[in-house]
């Protein structure tokens, strides 16, 4: 199985790098690990309806450049399903049995993800009622991906 991260910008501060990296490291056990970062725009606070609509769009496109046609899609979304991390692995399961050889989770930028987007994704998850920055959704991520591998196999981590 292979999990792919497609998200919009660069992790910038050293502690979220390192963080993600020990994950990445701790998953190479169980699966191979891709991290698509792409280019994000810039977005002043005082875009007009239509200009946050062109961001997104613009960050869509080089998204859905990162996916490939194989690509089991599951795009990061506030009204996306949630799941328990028991529920998580359980569905992680579920589609590694129905075939899915690549996972792609899909991270927007700060104004979330484009129409073509989320047409593109087999489905949404949410990782909370919280909104949070992309590079702790990230993280975020990584951390319940490593889990539900842990959980799936049975193996001790921490509560």
């Amino acid at each position: 199985m292979t999990v792919k991260i497609c998200c919009v910008g660069k992790l910038k501060e050293l502690f979220f790098v390192d963080a993600c990296a020990e994950f990445v490291k701790r998953l190479s056990r169980y699966c191979t690990v891709k991290i698509c970062e792409v280019a994000d725009e810039k977005a002043p606070e005082t875009l007009s309806p239509a200009e946050e609509e062109q961001v997104r769009q613009r960050e869509g496109e080089r998204l859905l450049s990162a996916i490939d046609p194989k690509d089991t899609v599951i795009a990061l979304a506030i009204g996306g399903r949630r799941y328990t991390s028991e529920a998580f692995a359980a569905h992680l399961e579920t589609l590694e049995d129905r075939g899915a050889r690549t996972l792609a989770f899909v991270i927007g930028g700060s104004l979330g993800l484009s129409q073509k987007v989320l047409a593109r994704a087999d489905e949404t998850l949410s990782l909370s009622d919280m909104t949070f920055p992309h590079r702790i959704a990230r993280l975020v991520l990584l951390e319940q991906i490593y889990r539900a591998y842990k959980i799936r196999r049975k193996e001790a981590y921490h509560k």
